[in-house]
């Protein structure tokens, strides 16, 4: 389950991918479907929430991991790097970056 707490001991992996908006569903699958036969499943994994933007142009990963070690660690799993190069196919691009949470506001 995503938790998101100020200053956790985990990392977030924040993926923002373009796309055409004729391919924004194919890449929502193609990241859902790694997400639930592989990136579950490798050490470290805590969360994962895929997002389409309204206008279908982006999609998003919000990853969480135990620790920025875990996330680099996932690169060595050649499952893993295949649903990857498989999503970088589909997308016309693709901005991934590690954060931390700093505030969180609810009502």
């Amino acid at each position: 389950m995503t938790t998101i707490e100020r200053h956790a001991p985990y990392v977030t992996l924040i993926n923002v991918f373009t796309v055409e908006p004729t391919r924004a569903d194919e890449l929502a699958a193609v990241l859902t479907a790694a997400t639930e036969t592989v990136m579950q499943h490798v050490p470290g994994f805590r969360s994962a929430n895929i997002h389409v933007s309204t206008d279908r142009t982006r999609v998003v990963n919000y990853a969480q991991w135990d620790s920025e070690e875990a996330y680099q660690r996932m690169f060595a799993d050649s499952a893993a790097r295949e649903h990857m190069t498989i999503a970088a196919d589909i997308a016309d691009g693709f901005d991934p970056h590690l954060y931390t949470v700093e505030s969180v506001h609810t009502v």
